[in-house]
């Protein structure tokens, strides 16, 4: 029965879904706005725009616009055809044929075809490219990626090929029913390689600039703006609406706020400040939104850096903090505490079960955790010092207080935190190198599979910079690319977690809710997308 039933559904899904156009869905006897340009607050100066050196959120809200890949979304966050009209599966889910449409076009005018993927991916995991997704290949399980990223293969060896111009082929080591979703993700982006082997570093300046998406580069000051116009060779622009779009780089929440209220801005970038959220929500409750996503506020602890390395005082700082002081005091806009990493309501997350702690009293909670201090060698004496990184915004900075003050009101003096704040980019590189000790984080789901969570802390992980290396915990989601069916991978998922939960690598904080504003008169964004991705394709603006 069970061989039937999983080759029954790769029968359904071996067509692929049809080629049917997508983009802004604007309903019959809708007046638009003569003008169709949109000013949106992306929250940060990007790291790039090159789609395999970037990791955060700010340069996916950027590569969305710029590229496609062979699948892509729509505003609800459903799968849809991309620069692939179509595409199958053999019965073990183990091969994946993409058919690529012919009208795919790059931004120069060049035909997009099998070639570039292959390029692309390969470009991915090789060392050399140095790419903080470069393990993205080895979740899609792609034949001889680790190998590859580890140095032990060529990038040509990579289970990847063009069957012809317009058919690329996928080869993985392992079953992965749900591979269609990965191909969404930013860094299975297709790049030019013309312009990238001309240009080499510089291909991403606006003047050699070549993409494959809905909108083209036009305009870039960095820490102030990045312009966008519509693609003319873009195969669906015929579908799109808006003509012009200028993405700011503001970090304050309250001048993002302001400025929308100043009519300088159409949306804000998500998080809206506390402190006056139930007031917009009175004022303006048509243009406030608030998204319940896939994506988990943590604080990172560098597992290779004493006093870290200890599991006594990473499960010490776990039971010390107060998440539902953050959650309802401190942000007050929807959001769940997190004892767990990965949000239980993601697909095939439902076993997972919150650590027995989750549920004691504080006051015993605090005795435990001022025993593993005083076992680890803490006292009021001798605290435990570390500083607390987190990037520029003022929520951040107010969850960092509070936690510092948790720790140390909890623990009865044992924990004294500083606190310390960084741009974008150089916060994302002092994490990556190693540097901080213990960091605010987050993770926001890149497709609606419990893996994208998971695999996260996986001893060769490149998304890893909390550094934990767990055999038991590598077995554990090993498993789940063993398992036959959905039940049994969801049982590898809470292992996993489980193991996660005991090692505490991690202080989990909360679940996120995406709070922002949004005009009146844009649509085509209603807060649907689980990941609460903007893409400028699927919005207009109406008439007022």
């Amino acid at each position: 029965m069970k061989t039937f039933t999983r080759t029954l559904l790769a029968s359904l899904v071996a067509f692929g879904v049809s080629a049917t156009a997508f983009a802004a869905k604007v309903p019959e006897g809708t007046v638009l706005a003569e003008k169709q340009e949109i000013v949106i607050n992306n929250g940060a100066e990007p790291s790039s725009f090159d789609p395999h050196k970037t990791e955060g959120v700010p340069e996916s809200q950027i590569a969305y616009q710029l590229f496609e890949g062979l699948v892509t979304v729509d505003s609800d966050g459903k799968d849809q055809p991309g620069v692939a009209e179509s595409w199958q599966s053999s019965p073990d889910y183990k091969t994946w044929t993409f058919k690529l449409r012919k009208d795919a076009k790059w931004s120069n005018g060049d035909p997009v075809t099998a070639h570039d993927f292959v390029y692309s991916w390969q470009r991915l995991v090789n060392p050399k490219t140095a790419a903080p997704y470069a393990s993205f290949l080895t979740y899609l399980q792609v034949e001889n990626a680790q190998d590859i990223i580890d140095g032990k293969k060529q990038p040509a060896e990579l289970g990847v090929k063009a069957v012809d111009d317009y058919t690329f082929e996928v080869k993985l080591s392992a079953p992965v029913p749900y591979a269609i979703g990965l191909t969404t993700h930013t860094s299975l982006f297709p790049v030019n390689k013309n312009v990238v082997e001309k240009f080499g570093d510089a291909w991403v300046k606006k003047e050699n600039f070549v993409g494959n998406g809905a909108y083209k580069l036009v305009d870039h000051v960095i820490n102030e703006k990045i312009v966008f116009e519509r693609n003319p060779n873009y195969w669906n622009d015929k579908e799109t609406v808006i003509n012009k779009a200028t993405f700011l780089a503001i970090e304050s929440l309250n001048t993002d706020v302001a400025r929308y209220r100043a009519g300088d801005e159409d949306m804000t970038n998500y998080g809206l400040p506390p402190e006056i959220y139930q007031k917009l929500k009175k004022e303006i409750p048509n243009e406030v939104f608030t998204v319940k996503t896939l994506s988990t506020y943590i604080y990172e602890l560098n597992n290779k850096k004493a006093p870290f390395n200890d599991v006594r005082v990473r499960q010490a700082l776990n039971l010390a903090l107060d998440r539902n002081v953050i959650t309802d005091k401190v942000l007050g806009q929807g959001q769940t505490p997190a004892y767990v990493f990965t949000p239980p309501y993601i697909t095939e997350g439902n076993l997972i079960a919150n650590p027995a702690y989750a549920s004691e009293p504080m006051a015993e909670r605090k005795v435990k955790a001022k025993k593993l201090l005083e076992e680890a060698g803490f006292s009021k004496t001798n605290p435990l010092k570390f500083t607390l990184l987190y990037n520029t915004n003022e929520n951040h900075k107010k969850i960092a207080l509070a936690a510092s003050s948790l720790w140390k009101a909890n623990t009865d003096g044992l924990v004294d935190v500083k606190l310390e704040n960084q741009e974008w980019k150089t916060y994302l590189n002092t994490r990556r190198e190693g540097k901080s000790e213990v960091a605010r984080a987050g993770w926001a789901a890149d497709y609606n599979q419990a893996t994208t969570y998971v695999n996260y802390f996986l001893s060769n992980s490149s998304n890893n910079t909390a550094f934990y290396q767990s055999k038991a915990y590598d077995e554990a989601v090993a498993e789940s690319y063993a398992a036959t069916d959905a039940e049994g991978r969801a049982k590898a998922y809470a292992k996993a977690e489980a193991i996660l939960a005991q090692d505490a690598p991690i202080v989990p904080v909360y679940f996120y809710v995406n709070t922002r504003l949004v005009k009146p008169y844009v649509k085509g964004y209603e807060g649907k997308d689980p990941q609460d991705n903007i893409l400028l394709r699927n919005l207009y603006l109406i008439k007022q």
